[in-house]
C-alpha cells in the first residue's frame, strides 16, 4: 500500500470546524476524488487515515497533518488537487509527499503559534512576555474530561514575543501580535493556556478573545525556538532514491 502525508489549513470562519466535522468532511472528499483507499479490516471498514496532533476548536491553522494509505499508487501532486477541490474553501490541501519514512508523529515536537491582541499595546504586550519569561514556573488551571487540572504553562513555552500588528492587517486601534512557540508536552500547553499566564503573572487581559493560528507544527530547535518542516525528510528520501536514476542516465550520455 501507498502512504502519502497531507498538510491542510482550517482558515477564516472554517476555523471553527471541529476535528470531528473535518473529519467528515475529508471522507466526503475522499469518495468524491475517487481516491482508491485501503480499508480496515472487520465488520465496519474505515478508509485507513490518521490524524497527527489536531488543533483545538476555533482557533487557525496552516499546518495541520495527515496520512491516508491507498490501495493503488497515485500521484501525490495530482492527489492534492483532486482533495482540495473536493473541500470547501478553507479547508485547502496544500502539500502533498509519499511516505518515505517512519514515526512521522514522533516529528511533531513543537508547534509556532500567532496570537492577535485586538485592543493591547504592543508596550503592555511586551511587559506581560518579560514578565511570563522571568518566571520559572506559571501555573494555569483547566476543566479537562476528569475536572479541573493545573500545570505548569512555562516549562513548555520555548519562544514567546511581542511585536505590532503589520500596518496592513484589518482592524483599528491598539493590536500586539504575540508569537508563540510551544513544546508538544503532557499535558498539552495550548495558546490558551499561555494566556491564562500572561494574566496571572501581568494582568495581561485582552478586551476581546484572541485570534489565534497556528502557523507551523514540527521538529523543533529548544536552543532557537525555531519549528521546521516534518515532511522535510520524506522530500529528502525521495530525492536520494531518484538520483542514482538521474546519475546512470548523465553517465549514458542521455539528459540529466
Amino acid at each position: 500500500m501507498q502512504r502519502i502525508r497531507l498538510r491542510y489549513t482550517k482558515r477564516g470562519r472554517l476555523r471553527f470546524t471541529s476535528h470531528r466535522d473535518f473529519q467528515r468532511a475529508f471522507e466526503r472528499a475522499l469518495r468524491r476524488a475517487e481516491v482508491p483507499m485501503a480499508y480496515s479490516a472487520g465488520f465496519t471498514p474505515h478508509p485507513k487515515v490518521s490524524y497527527a496532533n489536531a488543533a483545538p476548536t476555533g482557533t487557525g491553522s496552516e499546518a495541520e497533518y495527515l496520512e491516508i494509505q491507498l490501495a493503488e499508487a497515485r500521484d501525490p501532486a495530482l492527489l492534492r488537487e483532486l482533495l482540495d477541490e473536493s473541500l470547501p474553501a478553507g479547508l485547502d490541501i496544500v502539500d502533498a509527499v509519499e511516505a518515505r519514512t517512519s514515526s512521522f508523529a514522533d516529528r511533531l515536537e513543537g508547534s509556532l503559534w500567532e496570537l492577535r491582541l485586538d485592543g493591547v499595546e504592543v508596550a503592555d504586550a511586551e511587559r506581560a512576555v518579560a514578565a511570563f519569561l522571568a518566571a520559572e514556573t506559571v501555573e494555569v488551571a483547566r476543566r479537562t474530561k476528569n475536572g479541573m487540572r493545573t500545570f505548569d504553562a512555562r516549562g513548555a513555552v520555548c519562544r514567546l514575543e511581542a511585536v505590532a500588528a503589520p500596518a496592513d492587517r484589518p482592524g483599528t486601534g491598539a493590536c500586539a501580535i504575540l508569537r508563540l512557540v510551544v513544546r508538544h508536552s503532557t499535558p498539552a500547553v495550548r495558546p490558551d493556556d499561555v494566556l491564562s499566564g500572561l494574566r496571572a503573572t501581568a494582568d495581561l487581559a485582552p478586551p476581546v478573545p484572541a485570534a489565534v493560528t497556528r502557523l507551523a507544527q514540527g521538529p523543533l530547535d529548544d536552543e532557537t525556538g525555531t519549528v521546521t518542516d516534518p515532511l522535510a525528510p520524506d522530500r529528502d528520501a525521495a530525492t536520494a532514491v531518484s538520483s542514482p536514476a538521474a546519475g546512470a542516465a548523465t553517465a549514458a550520455g542521455g539528459p540529466a
